[in-house]
């Protein structure tokens, strides 16, 4: 029956293999059953109420591309999307956690509209593949910031904005302990090495008398304080369209970039370099984004994870399912998640933060005309301390410095409606 609905044959593989690689993404990307409630609590969202939509979210999305999709790719909550709610959206624009979830509803039901009518394709072939890699890199530096915050290695200075943290606090100790711990593992291609660290570093601050333990096993929490409490209404004023294309915009690019990234891995491209069936894929992010919504999370999406269990052989949907059924398990381990103290999960964020900042690299540095807006776009995330003004910094300047250098011809329409949108929203509603 398996081999029949998910065509383990045609894809070369067998429902062990698939279980087998199933396991090795969950264990890659379980972090996020604790790092992304730790991240939204910071709004006054209930943790537990979030720890449990978290996982039912991932379920929801990751269950939608097996069954629908048949791809061995799983979702979650995104990392870089949870920060942008809590760190911009609630505490930077003073939103409420309730309009911030409307925004996020919104943003769902957009990506859904795009992707049944193929304006996806028209809007991602539009935007520079200088300001993708900018975006991703830029996001990757603010988890990182935000990381080494909670970390204790960086605190705020009146004289210089930032300075070097008390690097003698064992607490910070642990934190550089867990980010070093993660490399060498993932050197050592160990899988699952960021929920070890995780886990590693709070029986270290457990044994030390540094945090309680909690548990580990428990029913799982109420969704209640959380569940149908976003404000559509709210989220609908027009300040707030720029916080509903940024939840659309990062997580359009991130989705399609990891479902190419991960079937290019895996051997599921075809013959153009097209993935098949990509309607269907998008349909199990954008229902699972407005799901989540309605259930109490921030944003879901495709999460590159997804490439360790296709890299022990994962090829299928098979994969996916079981990704979905351990995150429906993991429902029963709320009193581990609240054991997890925030120092725990920073070396998750900067390890994250390595991954998505290595697309600098790919840059056309010798063309200043692409390298000066893609650096603008990555430095103004951390040092605004918003994704938002990195991503219309990055467009502004990409537009002006292509105009004044008479590069008329590298401009779409496409971005120069998006900047001048951005120029708008700064001129008269920031």
């Amino acid at each position: 029956m398996l081999d029949a609905f998910f065509k383990l044959k045609e894809h070369g593989t067998d429902v062990k293999t698939e279980v087998i690689a199933g396991v090795t993404t969950f264990l890659t990307m379980a972090y996020i059953v604790f790092v992304n409630p730790s991240i939204l609590a910071l709004t006054g969202m209930d943790f537990n109420a979030v720890f449990v939509a978290t996982c039912l979210a991932a379920a929801l999305g990751t269950g939608i591309m097996a069954l629908v999709a048949n791809y061995p790719i799983a979702l979650a909550p995104g990392m870089g999307l949870n920060a942008y709610f809590t760190f911009t959206v609630v505490k930077g624009m003073g939103v409420s956690w309730q309009i911030a979830l409307g925004a996020v509803f919104i943003s769902g039901i957009v990506f859904l509209i795009v992707s049944l009518f193929k304006v996806r394709e028209a809007i991602v072939n539009a935007i520079p593949h200088s300001l993708k890699l900018a975006i991703s890199a830029g996001v990757g530096m603010f988890l990182a910031i935000i990381a080494l915050k909670n970390a204790g290695v960086v605190v705020a200075s009146p004289a210089t904005l930032v300075t070097l943290g008390d690097i003698h606090s064992p607490t910070t100790l642990l934190a550089i302990f867990g980010f070093f711990l993660i490399i060498a593992l993932e050197y050592r291609k160990i899988h699952g090495s960021i929920i070890i660290s995780i886990l590693a570093v709070t029986a270290a601050s457990i044994a030390m008398g540094l945090s309680e333990f909690k548990g580990v096993f428990a029913m799982p929490p109420s969704m209640a304080p959380t569940l149908m409490q976003m404000d559509l209404a709210g989220a609908l004023n027009v300040g707030l369209l720029g916080v509903v294309f940024v939840f659309f915009f990062v997580d359009l690019f991130d989705t399609t970039g990891t479902l190419i990234g991960v079937s290019h891995r895996a051997g599921l491209l075809d013959k153009d370099g097209k993935l098949p069936r990509l309607k269907k894929a998008l349909l199990a992010d954008s229902v699972a984004i407005t799901a989540g919504a309605a259930m109490g999370t921030s944003s879901t999406t495709a999460y590159i994870e997804s490439a360790a269990g296709t890299a022990v052989g994962g090829r299928t949907g098979l994969t996916s399912l079981v990704v979905a059924v351990l995150f429906l398990l993991a429902l029963w381990f709320s009193p581990l998640a609240a054991t997890v103290p925030a120092y725990a999960t920073a070396p998750a964020l900067c390890y994250v933060a390595v991954l998505m900042t290595r697309g600098l690299a790919e840059i056309e540095w010798n063309d200043l005309t692409e390298s000066a807006p893609a650096v603008m776009t990555a430095l103004a995330m951390p040092f605004t301390f918003s994704i938002a003004d990195g991503i219309a910094f990055g467009f502004i300047s990409y537009a002006v410095i292509k105009l004044l250098a008479g590069r008329f011809k590298d401009l779409s329409p496409a971005v120069l409606v998006i900047a001048s949108l951005w120029i708008v929203k700064f001129a008269f509603f920031h």
